[in-house]
């Protein structure tokens, strides 16, 4: 297989914006192991079509004529057939040439279909490189894809920035123009039956990661394309800073693929998952897991407990948390909750100061008065940190917000979160727990330090 940084037009790996020094020590050998084929440049473009993954696309034959590529941070199914090419996802626009440098070196057949599993960077936007060297595939999505690309489009800033996205060459850091976005030629709402090259192609609709998720069942090859339904790792139905989850619907597709009795399930990200055993045992898993938090969420819910308190009582049985491909490298049960409850329960915590609260730095700068002072209450926070972590968060916290300007303050900030960050599993948790060490250092900047 040729590299695609063999491109005049490809930028790939640069070393000088490592993830670690972002989200600090082991973040990229997480990044890797959630996605795979991604690296520092394209971790901060995702949306640039010019920056590549650092690597040559991997190519696994799962089952006769049937592929798994992982051009990037994201998967890509490939089905040759007579007629020509069923392609299931397209990976990020930076991938776009070496997937098709790579499904051109599996089959010269025409490329007769594309299906997106969903809208998201990393699934729906590599599609160009094709277009532009003349395939002219019909293109498949859900209906609800649309609305997801405007939604794109309206939140491109906030995208961005949650992400930590760098301004690619033509000036834009998330999709948002309209040439940014290939709009499907069909749209579908429950369920759709392609024939191509005489064999059948299922395509069912399933809330899950997002409201326009869809996944591909080959009966005859017997062979599940998942998207980002099964990723071989907790769902990434709870995260902190994006659009509603579906965890209840993500459950029943889960059971329903688990149904079908298929020998290979070509996942969104991360190794297939092969053989039925394995299959109905970790989409049966993840299908209990999902629907015991989202049980526990619901009794609390309707039992008028606050939300606090029904993430603080949740615990998932040992038998489900300790499946190998449902560990939290990405997402938490605690985030799926809380995930639960903002659906069914609204966004109050249900802490009355918290309805119409005053300014946070003034809260803090009364706490830290009632502690002493600014530097009393970082250097308790530094002392709690070796035995209560989670709780000197909120001390540290509370110094710096009261005097952002305060060096003792910043440094508790900085080294109790870094110790948070460091202690955590989930991608979603490190990302969140960064967020000190770019406050203070946009701090420091501004005052010249």
């Amino acid at each position: 297989m040729s590299d695609s940084s063999s491109a005049a037009s490809v930028r790939t790996e640069d070393r000088s914006t490592p993830a670690d020094r972002q989200l600090g020590p082991g973040a990229h050998a997480l990044m890797r192991q959630n996605f795979g084929n991604i690296g520092n440049a394209q971790f901060q473009h995702i949306a640039a079509r010019e920056v590549a993954a650092p690597h040559p696309p991997q190519v696994v034959e799962v089952a006769p004529r049937t592929f798994l590529i992982q051009p990037g941070m994201a998967n890509v199914a490939l089905f040759e057939t007579d007629e020509g090419l069923l392609l299931v996802d397209a990976g990020c626009a930076g991938d776009g040439p070496a997937l098709l440098q790579a499904v051109r070196h599996i089959s010269q057949r025409p490329l007769h279909t594309v299906v997106f599993t969903h809208g998201h960077v990393d699934h729906a936007f590599g599609l160009w490189a094709f277009l532009e060297a003349g395939e002219r595939p019909r293109v498949v999505a859900h209906e609800n894809l649309l609305g997801h690309y405007a939604r794109y489009a309206k939140t491109a800033g906030l995208n961005a920035a949650i992400n930590g996205q760098r301004p690619g060459a033509n000036g834009r850091s998330w999709p948002s123009a309209p040439e940014d976005f290939v709009v499907p030629d069909i749209t579908f709402r429950d369920s759709l039956e392609l024939r191509i090259g005489g064999e059948r192609f299922v395509v069912r609709h399933a809330k899950g990661e997002t409201d326009d998720a869809a996944w591909v069942w080959a009966p005859q090859r017997r062979v599940i394309a998942a998207g980002d339904l099964v990723v071989g790792y907790l769902p990434n139905a709870g995260n902190p800073r994006k659009v509603q989850r579906y965890a209840e619907e993500w459950a029943d597709a889960a059971e329903e693929m688990a149904a079908l009795d298929a020998d290979c399930v070509i996942t969104g990200h991360g190794d297939c998952v092969r053989g039925s055993d394995a299959i109905r045992d970790e989409l049966l898993t993840m299908a209990a897991c999902l629907r015991h938090i989202v049980r526990h969420a619901l009794d609390g819910l309707n039992a008028g407990l606050r939300p606090d308190e029904i993430v603080q009582s949740l615990a998932v049985p040992e038998h489900l948390t300790a499946h190998p491909r449902l560990q939290p490298g990405y997402d938490r049960p605690e985030f799926i909750c809380r995930n639960v409850i903002r659906r069914y329960g609204g966004w109050w915590d249900g802490h009355a100061a918290h309805l119409l609260p005053a300014p946070v730095a003034a809260q803090a700068r009364e706490i830290c008065q009632l502690a002493g002072g600014v530097t009393a209450l970082a250097n308790r926070a530094r002392e709690l940190a070796d035995s209560d972590l989670q709780l000197a968060c909120h001390l540290a916290e509370w110094a710096y917000l009261a005097e952002p300007q305060s060096e003792a303050a910043q440094t508790s900030y900085v080294e109790v979160f870094g110790r948070r960050r460091e202690a955590e599993p989930s991608l979603m948790g490190k990302l969140a727990f960064s967020e000190p060490h770019r406050r203070v250092a946009a701090e420091r900047t501004k005052s010249g330090r």
